[in-house]
C-alpha cells in the first residue's frame, strides 16, 4: 500500500468519526448552553485522532463493521479529549494552549472545563449502553469493562497520578515505561482492542498480539511525543512546547538523551510490528500506523 493510499483512508477515517462526533455531541442550542458549546469545542475540528484510526486498523482483523468501530473508536476519542482538558487545568499541568487553540479552561472558565470533562467521560460510556457494538452481551460488557479501566486508576487516572508526583524528581526508563503504560498507552491499548473486538472470529491469543501491538505503539507514541516537545516549535505542535522541562517533569529525553530515545522508539515500532505479523495482509493498516506514530512530526 503507497503513503497516498495510506492517506486516504487516514482522511477517509478522520472524516468518518468527525461526523460521528458532530453527531453525539450535544448541540450548543440545547440547555446548558455553555456547558454543550464547551464540550464541542474540546473534542471537535481538531487532533489527528490517532486512537479511532487504530480502532479502524484493528477492526479489518476482525472484519468487524466500520459503523461498530466508529461507536467505539468515538467512546474512546471522547474519554482522550475528556484528559486533555483536564490535563491542561491550573491544577494540573497549567497550560494556555492545546491543538492550536487555547484551552478549555481559558476559552470558557475553571468550572466549566472541570464539568466539560465530567460530561465527556459520561458520554462515552452512554456510547458504549446505546450502540450494538459486539457479536452479543457478554462481548459488549467486556468491552465496557476494558474502556473503564483503560480510563480508570489502573490506567489513564492512574498515570496521571503517578506523572503529577513525579514533577521534580528523575526517573529512570522502566519507571517511566510504568508511568506511560498508564497515562498514555492505556488508552491506545483500548482502542485497538475495542475496534477488533466490535468484529468476530478471533481467539484470546489474537486479542492479545493485538494488545501487545499497542503496548508497544502506545510507549512509541509518549517517547516520541517527548522528543517533540525537546524539538519542535510551539507552532507546529499545536501545544506549548518545552512545557515538561520547564515544569521538571522526567521525560524519555531527560532520562536516556534525543538520540537513544530516537532508538527506542525505532525498537518500539520493531516490537509492534512483530506482534501482529501472524495476521499477514490483514494487518497492513496497523503497520502504517507504526511508522506514522514513529516517524511523525507533530
Amino acid at each position: 500500500m503507497t503513503s497516498t493510499d495510506f492517506q486516504a483512508w487516514t482522511a477517509a477515517g478522520q472524516s468518518r468519526i468527525e461526523a460521528f462526533l458532530q453527531k453525539v455531541l450535544p448541540s450548543p442550542d440545547i440547555a446548558p448552553q455553555r456547558l454543550h458549546a464547551a464540550m464541542r469545542y474540546a473534542v471537535l475540528g481538531a487532533g489527528k485522532r490517532v486512537r479511532p484510526l487504530l480502532a479502524y486498523a484493528a477492526g479489518e482483523l476482525s472484519q468487524a463493521d466500520p459503523e461498530r468501530v466508529t461507536v467505539a473508536g468515538a467512546a474512546v476519542e471522547i474519554i482522550h479529549a475528556y484528559s486533555l482538558v483536564h490535563d491542561d487545568l491550573p491544577c494540573m499541568d497549567d497550560d494556555v494552549l492545546r491543538r492550536g487553540k487555547p484551552t478549555c479552561h481559558v476559552e470558557f472558565d475553571e468550572a466549566t472545563a472541570l464539568l466539560v470533562g465530567d460530561a465527556l467521560q459520561s458520554l462515552s460510556f452512554q456510547l458504549l449502553g446505546e450502540y450494538t457494538l459486539a457479536p452479543d452481551a457478554k462481548g459488549q460488557l467486556e468491552m465496557v469493562k476494558l474502556l473503564g479501566l483503560a480510563s480508570g486508576s489502573r490506567g489513564m487516572a492512574g498515570g496521571q497520578a503517578i506523572d503529577l508526583a513525579a514533577v521534580g524528581k528523575t526517573l529512570n526508563v522502566p519507571e517511566l515505561e510504568f508511568m506511560h503504560i498508564h497515562k498514555t498507552g492505556a488508552l491506545i491499548r483500548a482502542a485497538a482492542v475495542l475496534g477488533a473486538r466490535c468484529g468476530a472470529g478471533l481467539s484470546e491469543a489474537e486479542f492479545a498480539s493485538v494488545d501487545a501491538y499497542a503496548k508497544a505503539v502506545g510507549l512509541a507514541f509518549q517517547v516520541v511525543d517527548d522528543v517533540l516537545d525537546a524539538e519542535a516549535p510551539t507552532a507546529t505542535l499545536g501545544k506549548t512546547a518545552g512545557k515538561d522541562a520547564e515544569q521538571g517533569k522526567p521525560t524519555y529525553v531527560s532520562a536516556m538523551g534525543i538520540a537513544q530515545a530516537k532508538s527506542l522508539a525505532g525498537q518500539l515500532r520493531e516490537e509492534a510490528l512483530a506482534a501482529i505479523t501472524p495476521f499477514g495482509a490483514r494487518s497492513a493498516r496497523l503497520a502504517q500506523l507504526a511508522d506514522f506514530i514513529v516517524l511523525r512530526k507533530f
